[in-house]
């Protein structure tokens, strides 16, 4: 699903990879186990190994602020949708993955 919404706006399968390997630590192989494994969220989350920096994904997603969800599984996977939507929505990759140089 998400990579389909990228492509249609003329982004890459490798771009899409770069934002979740900078969100949850796993590597191409990695994230390809866990698509194989047809992984829900919540076991995906949980072998997943957050950004320290993730808390710098702000904004509304879904109608919600992501920096104001309380339920942990929930905020990761809307920190996952707005990483997702910026990256369809032509945001240059520095500004995604919250460079802090």
């Amino acid at each position: 699903m998400y990579l389909t919404k990228i492509e249609k706006k003329g982004r890459t399968k490798a771009e899409l990879n770069q934002v979740i390997a900078w969100l949850t630590g796993f590597d191409d192989d990695a994230l390809d186990a866990q698509i194989g494994q047809n992984a829900t969220f919540e076991s995906f989350f949980g072998d997943a190994t957050l950004n320290p920096n993730a808390h710098m994904i702000t904004g509304v997603i879904c109608g919600y602020r992501v920096e104001e969800i309380e339920n942990p599984l929930t905020q990761k996977i809307r920190y996952l949708d707005k990483l997702v939507d910026e990256l369809a929505k032509g945001k240059k990759m520095e500004k995604i993955l919250r460079s802090t140089q």
